[in-house]
C-alpha cells in the first residue's frame, strides 16, 4: 500500500495506491504546514487513477493556506533581473513608445522554497505592439508555474487567430498549455499545479485572464477595480461546476482553488479553463497590479493601488507592495507586477500612499 500526501497550495489529496507487483514508501510531497486554526473542506473523488496500472481512490482535503514565487526576466526594453539586499528580485521594462513601463519584485518570504514564476514580454506584431504580463504561483513544487513561464506566451503567440481573436486563442491556449504540461509529466510521480493570472494588451484591447486565486487589479481614474474573479469552490458557480463533474463538496469546507494547471489526479475537477475579460484601454487606465496570493491575502484592492499610486517607477512600486505584504504577516512567497500606462494627454498623478492595517478578507476585495 501507498499513501501519498501531495500538497496542491491549499489542497492536500490522499491518495490510496494498491498493487500487487510494487510496493512503494511513503512520501509527502507537499509543503504546506496547518494549525488549528485551518478550516478544511471534503472534496470525495472515486474511481480515478493515478497511473493506469495502479487503480487510486482519492480523498481530497483543502485548508486555507498558500504558496508563493520566484520571477522571470522580461524582454524589450529590460533593465537586467537583479537580486535586491533582503532577498528581492527584480527588474524592469519599458515599451518602445514610452507608452508603458512595467515592473515587478519577488520575495520568497517565510517559505523555504520558491514556487511562483512571473513573464513580463512587450514585443510587436504586424506592426502592433503587444505586451504580455503573467503571474504563476506553483503549488506542490515549482515545475507547473516554471513551465508556464517558458511556454504560455511563447505558445499563445504563435497561435493562428492571436491577433484576429485574442480572446478565443488565450483560451484555447491555456488549456492546450495545460495539456501539454500533463503530457510532460506523465511518466512521473509529481503532481504539480500552479494558477495563472495574466494581462495581455493588443493594441488598446487589454485581456485579463485567470485559472486560480492570482488576481490582477486596474487603477482607472484612481479606483481600484478587480479584473479577475478568483476560482474557490465556495464560488456558488464553481461548486456546481465541481458537483456536476462527479465530485462533492462538504459544506463549510473551503477549497482554496477549484481551477488550476497541472493537477493530474484532479484534472476532472480542477480544470485550466480560463475566465477572460475583454476591455478598451482608455485614458482613464493608470495601472495594473498583478499579484499572487501572498501579497492578496493580506493587502487590499484599493491599499493596493493607492500604494503602487505612490511610486512613479513601477519596479518600486511593485517592492513597495510585496514589502507591505510580508510587513503584514503574509507567510507566502510574495510576487508583484505593477504596469504602468503613460498617456500623452494625461500625465501620471503620484498620491500619497495609504497604509492601513489589513482588512477581514471577506470585505476588503
Amino acid at each position: 500500500m501507498v499513501v501519498c500526501n501531495i500538497c496542491i497550495r491549499s489542497v492536500v489529496a490522499q491518495a490510496v495506491v494498491f498493487s500487487r507487483t510494487r510496493l512503494l514508501s511513503s512520501h509527502n510531497v507537499g509543503r504546506k504546514t496547518y494549525s488549528s486554526r485551518s478550516t478544511f473542506g471534503l472534496l470525495r473523488l472515486n474511481n480515478n487513477t493515478w497511473n493506469p496500472s495502479f487503480p487510486v481512490r482519492t480523498i481530497m482535503m483543502v485548508d486555507t493556506g498558500s504558496t508563493a514565487a520566484k520571477a522571470a526576466p522580461a524582454v524589450g526594453s529590460l533593465q537586467p533581473e537583479k537580486e535586491e539586499g533582503g532577498g528581492y528580485l527584480g527588474g524592469t521594462c519599458k515599451s518602445e513608445d514610452g507608452k508603458l513601463s512595467c515592473g515587478y519584485s519577488s520575495f520568497r518570504g517565510k517559505r523555504a522554497t520558491m514556487e511562483d514564476f512571473c513573464d513580463m514580454k512587450i514585443s510587436k506584431i504586424d506592426e502592433k505592439p503587444v505586451c504580455m504580463f503573467g503571474i504563476f504561483d506553483g503549488h506542490g513544487g515549482s515545475r507547473a508555474s516554471e513551465y508556464l513561464k517558458q511556454h504560455l506566451f511563447e505558445n499563445l503567440m504563435k497561435h493562428p487567430q492571436f491577433m484576429s481573436d485574442t480572446k478565443s486563442a488565450i483560451s484555447a491556449t491555456y488549456q492546450q498549455t495545460d495539456a501539454d504540461f500533463l503530457d510532460s509529466e506523465k511518466d512521473t510521480y509529481r503532481d504539480d499545479g500552479s494558477t495563472a493570472s495574466t494581462a495581455v494588451l493588443v493594441g488598446d484591447h487589454l485581456y485579463v485572464a485567470n485559472v486560480g486565486d492570482s488576481r490582477t487589479v486596474v487603477s482607472k481614474a484612481g479606483k481600484a477595480i478587480a479584473l479577475s474573479e478568483d476560482h474557490k469552490p465556495n464560488r456558488s458557480d464553481e461548486r456546481k461546476r465541481i458537483e456536476n463533474a462527479g465530485g462533492t463538496w462538504r459544506v463549510g469546507g473551503v477549497l482554496a482553488m477549484s481551477r488550476a494547471f497541472g493537477n493530474r489526479m484532479l484534472k476532472q475537477y480542477v480544470v485550466a479553463e480560463p475566465e477572460i475579460q475583454d476591455l478598451k484601454v482608455d485614458n482613464e487606465f493608470e495601472l495594473l497590479v498583478l499579484a499572487s496570493d501572498g501579497l492578496w491575502d493580506v493587502v487590499p484592492n484599493d491599499d493596493a493601488v493607492s500604494l503602487a499610486r505612490s511610486e512613479e517607477d513601477p519596479e518600486a512600486a511593485a517592492k513597495k507592495l510585496v514589502e507591505t505584504a510580508f510587513t503584514r504577516g503574509s507567510a507566502d512567497n510574495i510576487t508583484c507586477i505593477v504596469v504602468r500606462f503613460h498617456h500623452s494627454d494625461a500625465p501620471a498623478t503620484i498620491i500619497a500612499a495609504v497604509d492601513t492595517p489589513p482588512k477581514n478578507k471577506e470585505s476588503s476585495d
